[in-house]
This record gives structure tokens, C-alpha cells and sequence, in this order.
């Protein structure tokens, strides 16, 4: 294993699973690809800082265009419904200087933006086991004007906050 990856803590090798490997070294996956995505890359990764993680609803205008494109089907279009969303679905946290949950890793082309993530689930016994999780940004004029994620329609997405997904 390099010294840009870690293995998630307490997740021992089962037979017949992939470990899960985290990235151990955020500030390497920010840099390169030049000037503009590593500005994408950037203002994503402080979005999801202290919007997401931190729940600081107030400052979504700073990252997310008022036009904002919500493809998660829980979630309305709009950067006033995304605060909102926060809002209602985690408190406020310290801002902290870098993403809390398992990312695997950041990939930046054009205007898009990918994390992919570790995330942790029980199964119907409750056991732990980990899947993954993305979320793609589109960046216009220098905010998020659009986003993706796998999530299904689902009532708990509402009250969801992915900061309990931690390891």
C-alpha cells in the first residue's frame, strides 16, 4: 500500500470482499490538472467542507448558483432548497480542514467534479459491511451549477446526513 492510501480503520480483509482503501492525502488529490481544475477541485472539496459536513446552510450562495440542477430526486432544484435541505437534515459542526467522510478519491476533466467515497452500511442482520458513493459537480462561472449522486427516492434521504456515514 503507498502513502497515498490507507486502509479504513476496523475494516479487516473478509474473504470474498474488497478491503476498502481510503485516500490518505487530500491536498495531493486537489493539485494538478492545471490552473482550472484545480480551482474546480478546490471549491468543491471547501463546498463539501462547510456546506455539507459543517451543515453551514448559510454560506450556499458562496459555492452553489442560484440556478443549481438537483438530480438527486430527494432533494428540489435551487440553491435556496439545498440550504434548506441542510438545514433540516444536519446541525451545524466546526469547520473542519478536511473532508470527514472515507473519500477514495477526486477526479476532475472539463467542468465536472467527482469524489468517490467509501461508505459504510448494515445489512439486514446488522452487519457492517462498505459499498461506495459518488457525487459529481458541474461548475459554471465559478459555482456549482449542477449535481448527481446515486440516491434513490427514499423519505429517510430527508432527515439523511451523510456525516453520520463516518468511520
Amino acid at each position: 500500500m503507498s502513502g497515498t492510501t490507507k486502509l479504513i480503520p476496523g475494516a479487516e480483509p473478509a474473504e470474498g470482499r474488497t478491503t476498502p482503501v481510503i485516500a490518505a492525502d487530500h491536498e495531493s488529490m486537489l493539485a494538478g490538472g492545471g490552473a482550472a481544475l484545480e480551482r474546480n477541485k478546490r471549491l468543491c472539496y471547501d463546498m463539501y467542507r462547510i456546506v455539507l459536513q459543517a451543515g453551514r446552510a448559510d454560506r450556499v450562495s458562496e459555492f452553489i448558483r442560484d440556478e443549481y440542477i438537483q438530480h438527486n430526486p430527494n432533494v428540489v432544484s435551487g440553491a435556496e432548497a439545498l440550504a434548506q435541505f441542510i438545514r433540516n437534515s444536519r446541525p451545524e459542526r466546526e469547520i473542519k480542514p478536511t473532508i470527514e467522510l472515507p473519500l477514495v478519491s477526486i477526479v476532475a476533466e472539463r467542468d465536472m467534479v467527482l469524489f468517490a467515497f467509501v461508505r459504510p452500511e448494515r445489512d439486514a442482520g446488522g452487519a457492517l459491511y462498505h459499498t461506495s458513493w459518488f457525487d459529481l459537480f458541474r461548475i459554471a462561472d465559478g459555482r456549482i451549477a449542477e449535481h448527481w449522486d446515486p440516491a434513490l427516492l427514499s423519505a429517510d434521504m430527508l432527515k439523511l446526513d451523510p456525516n453520520d456515514r463516518r468511520l
